[in-house]
């Protein structure tokens, strides 16, 4: 059991930290678009797909850029 503990704290760590990187990923993204940086850039830099990228600049009220 000590492995499968070890594992299951380091597996609620990495979700932690995910947790936190998400919504300054989001604010970037924001940023990004609305310097006019284009998506595939976007895409590129954040492994996210275009939809993604579409999903959370429209969710902020910015149209990305293409």
């Amino acid at each position: 059991m000590d492995e499968l503990e070890a594992l299951g704290q380091e597996h609620r760590q990495a979700k932690a930290a995910l947790d936190d990187v998400r919504p300054r990923l989001a604010a970037a993204i924001v940023e990004a678009a609305r310097a006019r940086r284009p998506q595939r850039e976007i895409v590129a830099a954040t492994g996210y797909t275009r939809e993604r990228i579409r999903q959370i600049c429209r969710a902020a009220g910015v149209e990305p850029a293409e």
